[in-house]
């Protein structure tokens, strides 16, 4: 076998063991054990005891330790995941702002005159005017009377996002709190889109992004950018602030462009408060700094109103980013990091197609846990010749950039996700997503999807009798299990087979739980 065909499964064996999280629940203190390296890559020898490995690498003598994780910590991460991977808030929130009432809401738990005394307080140590009125108190209370479940699991993503957004706020000299308005544009989502096209965590237009530095192509949007992303949003409310000289009128514009909030300012015949201008301002914008401002007060005083935050699984600052030189997909990166797809699409945004190209002159980068870091730059040259070879061995025409006339019409079933579709036609679920344009993983049963299938006719015939002709079996959780222990019991079953039978994306299992094996 030749060497460029060894180092690549060589590569895939180690990885799968050194980033494997798997083994028996133990509630004992935590302990390290030194484990032995090999040929460049760490793989840890006792992973197959510990429940879930955190990697620490010492440089200086070329040792890893495996941490154990306390079971807690561990049921934090799954819950963590599996809020970063869902994309459904952007519609809640988008309809909240654009139509807002303002009718009285009963709810006893906030008083007026303990709200007053919050806002004042509030107003003292932020630029924007925080300032009561009956109107702001009824979009407080709506939210936090029929909205708590959408705000706690913001919060949870703001763990991540917040820091980033602060970073590039105290950098441009802008108030910090500025960061509450990804919150209201996007729901914190890098990939919403909206209906006229604004897309990203700050939701630029294609022709304002190209305007502050935002380039579309076909394989990136650097709108999805996070941090590029959150630089040209910086500059673009700095530059409104600038125009208006006024917060309340910057937000506003930023909404509806500044057009807009001339005019409402000629029509109110010269008024530049905000809120003498929203009956001249359009629907949605007259919604919005209500909106900003409910955001910015429930966040500031979550702990009071009785909001959990839930800590990040991958905090921004522990991940870091790796100069790509030669083109690879996300599903590669996937299989030899033993990384979920979703996360690596979470932290990785702007590749629409799940593809990151190399092109003269552009720095694309990818972006991963520091864990997965070491490794990979370490093994570079063996995970780009694996790309390689699949790349050459894979059909040379993209669907997606040339006429394609074998596509085809996909009718959503019962149990279906986008991971496992994506899978059936060997496509990237962003892909599919890029196809219908979705703003989310979601699916319905009776949908329709549009898809150009990688795999043949006869490579999904084939596989559906592979799976015809294997056995089902149900597989009860009991206490203590965990996805490997539950693979082992079965010769030829993977965590990742387990995983996508059943549609589960964490690690998380109740005793009790009914899970779907197949053998043969």
């Amino acid at each position: 076998m030749k060497l460029n065909k060894i180092l690549p499964f060589m590569l895939l064996l180690f990885f799968s063991m050194g980033f494997a999280q798997q083994g028996k629940k133990n509630s004992k203190k935590l302990n390290t054990k030194k484990v032995q390296v090999i040929d460049s890559i760490r793989v840890s020898k006792i992973a197959e005891e510990l429940p879930s490995t955190v990697l620490a690498t010492s440089i200086k003598d070329s040792t890893i330790y495996d941490l154990k994780d306390m079971a807690i910590a561990r049921k934090k991460d799954s819950l963590w995941l599996k809020e970063l991977y869902k994309s459904d808030l952007f519609e809640d929130v988008y309809s909240s702002v654009a139509n807002q009432n303002y009718e009285a809401v009963d709810y006893d738990e906030l008083p007026t005159e303990v709200l007053k005394q919050r806002l004042k307080e509030l107003d003292a140590r932020t630029p924007f005017k925080v300032e009561y009125n009956p109107s702001l108190e009824s979009v407080i209370k709506q939210y936090l009377k029929n909205r708590r479940g959408t705000l706690e699991r913001l919060m949870g993503l703001s763990e991540y996002y917040f820091p980033m957004f602060e970073q590039e706020l105290d950098k441009n000299n802008l108030p910090l709190e500025l960061k509450y308005l990804a919150v209201i544009e996007s729901a914190l989502n890098p990939r919403a889109q909206s209906r006229v096209g604004a897309t990203g965590l700050w939701q630029f237009m294609f022709t304002t992004g190209k305007m502050f530095g935002l380039d579309v192509s076909s394989y990136v949007d650097e709108r999805s950018d996070p941090i590029m992303a959150t630089e040209a949003a910086c500059k673009y409310l700095k530059s409104l602030n600038n125009s208006f000289n006024d917060w309340d009128l910057a937000l506003a514009a930023y909404n509806s462009g500044p057009g807009n909030v001339s005019k409402a300012i000629r029509r109110s015949g010269g008024k530049t408060n905000y809120w003498n201008l929203r009956d001249y301002l359009p629907r949605e914008t007259a919604g919005y700094v209500p909106a900003f401002l409910a955001t910015m007060y429930i966040f500031e005083y979550a702990e009071e109103h009785g909001f959990k935050k839930h800590g990040t699984r991958i905090p921004f600052v522990a991940t870091d980013t790796i100069r790509v030189k030669q083109q690879i997909t996300l599903d590669q990166v996937a299989k030899l990091t033993n990384l979920d797809k979703e996360e690596l699409e979470f932290l990785n945004p702007s590749y629409k197609l799940g593809v990151i190209p190399v092109i003269k002159d552009e720095n694309y980068v990818l972006r991963l846990p520091l864990t997965s870091v070491g490794a990979f730059v370490n093994n570079e040259n063996a995970i780009y010749a694996f790309a390689q070879e699949e790349q050459q061995e894979a059909e040379k025409p993209l669907p997606e950039l040339i006429e394609q006339p074998e596509k085809i019409r996909y009718r959503v079933k019962r149990g279906d996700y986008l991971g496992r579709i994506a899978e059936r036609y060997g496509v990237g679920v962003s892909q599919i997503r890029s196809w219908n344009g979705m703003r989310s993983n979601t699916v319905k049963v009776g949908q329709n999807l549009i898809i150009y299938p990688k795999k043949t006719s006869q490579d999904i015939a084939s596989n559906t009798v592979s799976q015809g002709n294997s056995s089902e079996k149900t597989y009860t959780v009991r206490n203590g299990d965990s996805l490997w222990s539950i693979s082992q019991k079965f010769p030829g079953v993977s965590v990742q087979n387990i995983k996508k039978w059943n549609d589960i994306s964490g690690t998380n299992l109740k005793p009790g739980t009914k899970l779907k094996i197949y053998k043969g």
